[in-house]
């Protein structure tokens, strides 16, 4: 279940944003890619799922070549991926449970009834209980984004990619959010990739983390390295409010 990064590079037009990156994921674990706003942290994390074609470098599945894969193998290895977006991108015009069986239906040739209780085992995991039957407009936002980890977990993935999932939620329900987010992939052993710039979820479920500054990778470690880490960058990143006070006692 092992995700290989080597040397990713992608700009748009004349304007770089990834400079020879390269990272290996933890398999089984949560790997973190953090930095401030407009690192790239996102871009790298679609040319990994290949939303984004890099203009050099290659991702590996598995030791798979992904990005240079002939269409099959590239549609069963995303078969085996779960993506929630930052804004849980829930259909609107479909309820809570059809959204959820959408990727059932779309790669898998399984019956209404074996989906139907595939979906109820998701949502039960996520702990949503009575809410198949309403519409993403009738649910709140921590809702949403659980709904968002049914869907992508409907095919029991072996890699689970997050986007900011913490984005546009209050503390509370963010620390919900990480905590299934972990559990879900210890327990089903998956190889978790989250793109954030919550520190809170860094210390909560980071096993494994990489620091993305304007494009490069500046440094890569544990959660425990983190927060000894003498590479200013990071801890400038890290230790935002301290460093923020320092400023404005000069």
């Amino acid at each position: 279940m092992s995700i290989q990064v080597k040397n990713l590079s992608k700009s748009f037009g004349q304007t770089p944003i990834l400079a020879d990156i390269s990272y290996d994921m933890d398999p089984g674990k949560v790997n973190m890619i953090i930095g401030k706003s407009g690192s790239g942290k996102s871009v790298m994390l679609k040319c990994i799922v290949g939303l984004l074609e890099p203009d050099i470098g290659e991702v590996l599945y598995d030791g798979r070549s992904f990005l240079h894969a002939e269409f099959q193998v590239k549609r069963e290895i995303r078969k085996q991926i779960g993506m929630l977006f930052q804004a849980s991108a829930l259909f609107d015009s479909l309820t809570v449970e059809e959204n959820v069986a959408f990727p059932i239906r779309m790669f898998t040739r399984q019956t209404s009834a074996e989906i139907k209780q595939r979906v109820a085992f998701c949502l039960e995991r996520v702990n949503l209980n009575k809410v198949e039957k309403l519409l993403p407009s009738e649910i709140s936002g921590g809702m949403k984004k659980r709904v968002g980890i049914a869907r992508a977990i409907a095919l029991q993935p072996r890699y689970l990619f997050c986007d900011e999932p913490n984005s546009g939620l209050d503390p509370l329900t963010a620390s919900v959010i990480d905590k299934l987010i972990y559990e879900i992939t210890h327990e089903y052993n998956m190889t978790t990739v989250v793109v954030s710039h919550d520190m809170n979820s860094v210390t909560n479920i980071g096993d494994k983390i990489m620091f993305l500054n304007e494009g490069k990778k500046a440094w890569e470690g544990s959660k425990q390295e983190l927060m000894t880490t003498s590479e200013e960058r990071v801890r400038e990143f890290v230790f935002v409010s301290d460093f923020m006070k320092q400023k404005i006692v000069v």
